[in-house]
């Protein structure tokens, strides 16, 4: 059991803080109903496991121990979350009263890949975080610890998704719109930062 709690603890201070998946979430969860945004919630645990089992397990060190495909990462990764930073910045919310858009599933899919497979950072941080807790465990804390932090997962986007949803229907078209700006400038920003990485890579 302490194995377990201590991967959910770490997970939730993994998976906590502000970054691209969040956005991703709440954006969701602002603009689709509540079991649309849950459907959302769920693809992007989905992916945040998947790449929270190939950095505890190894998978990751690949990419830090190839440098021609971490750039490659880079370069792709920073483009993409420029696109969507930008598309974010320009979209206009629907009435939360009135109308929900929905975007497909497959588009849901892709969106949930990219800002979670092609973030460099997090690939990077869940190397470093998940494989140094991986080799300073007993074999037998191996299983409980992944389990917790999948749990953490789990529990954080779907609460996030529902607490998101509950106030999102008493905020305004001119409060969202400026949510969807400024989320819209971290992710830029956020992208502008992964190209700077790539170019210093590069020169260095």
């Amino acid at each position: 059991m302490p194995f377990f709690l201590q991967g959910l603890t770490m997970g939730l201070a993994y998976v906590a803080p502000i970054g691209l998946q969040n956005i991703f979430v709440m954006n969701s969860a602002l603009s689709e109903r509540p079991a649309r945004a849950l459907i959302t919630a769920i693809i992007v645990i989905f992916f945040d496991v998947t790449l929270a089992l190939a950095c505890f397990f190894g998978a990751g060190m690949i990419i830090e121990n190839h440098i021609l495909l971490r750039q490659i990462i880079l370069l792709a990764g920073s483009i993409i979350v420029m696109m969507i930073g930008i598309h974010l910045i320009l979209s206009k919310p629907d009435d939360p009263e009135v109308n929900h858009s929905s975007r497909s599933i497959a588009a849901t899919i892709s969106s949930a890949c990219i800002v979670t497979w092609f973030n460099p950072q997090a690939i990077i941080d869940g190397t470093m975080m998940l494989g140094a807790f991986h080799a300073s465990l007993p074999e037998e804390g191996v299983v409980p610890f992944i389990t917790g932090s999948i749990c953490a997962s789990c529990l954080w986007f779907t609460s996030l998704t529902l607490l998101i949803s509950f106030f999102g229907r008493h905020l305004s078209v001119k409060v969202l719109r400026i949510i969807n700006i400024v989320c819209g400038a971290v992710i830029t920003a956020y992208g502008v930062k992964l190209l700077t990485d790539f170019i210093a890579s590069v020169f260095s």
